[in-house]
């Protein structure tokens, strides 16, 4: 029984890791996907500033992520980090094709924070069964502010939707972004 119970915990420290690592990449990939957007985002101001704040927060995500893997004597993935950040530069590159550009990126980044919020859920719960008492607390406050800025988007998808269609009927203005 002793020997059923090790072998689950070394399973879960491993899955653990693992779990960790698609975190750091994820909000590698977060912290990209936003510079790209806020770099084009001209004439929705508030949403650029919001991505921008956003952006910084990932990038301390990032870096908690990373001490919390060091901590339990691993690293970061590099093919991870590297497949993020190219699906970023994608996602980024793919506004340039569309005419709804804002609206697209918010629906984009509101699906991103609900994938980071879960992903923060099931690290909690999984520091918890391994008695990673330090990562429980950096995920729990990594999920509060994922949580804040999904919020915020949950607000303000309508009101960016109907300033998104006003500008997009008034003669000589710029919709899209």
């Amino acid at each position: 029984m002793w020997l059923a119970l090790e072998e689950n915990l070394a399973s879960a420290d491993e899955r653990f890791m693992e779990w960790l690592r698609d975190a750091h990449a994820m909000e590698e990939q977060s912290e990209q996907m936003l510079e790209r957007t806020c770099d084009r985002l001209e004439n929705y101001p508030e949403v650029r500033e919001r991505f921008n704040a956003h952006r910084a927060v990932s990038r301390r995500h990032a870096d908690t992520v990373r001490q919390c893997i060091g901590r339990r004597g691993g690293s970061p993935s590099a093919i991870k980090d590297t497949a993020g950040k190219l699906m970023a530069f994608a996602q980024g590159a793919s506004g340039l094709f569309v005419g709804d550009e804002v609206v697209k990126a918010i629906l984009a980044t509101s699906t991103f924070e609900q994938m980071k919020i879960s992903s923060y859920e099931i690290l909690k719960a999984t520091a918890r069964t391994v008695g990673d008492s330090e990562t429980e607390r950096a995920c729990e406050e990594n999920l509060r502010e994922e949580q804040q800025m999904a919020d915020w988007l949950e607000d303000n998808i309508a009101p960016i939707t109907q300033t998104y269609l006003q500008r997009e009927e008034a003669s000589g203005v710029t919709a899209k972004h």
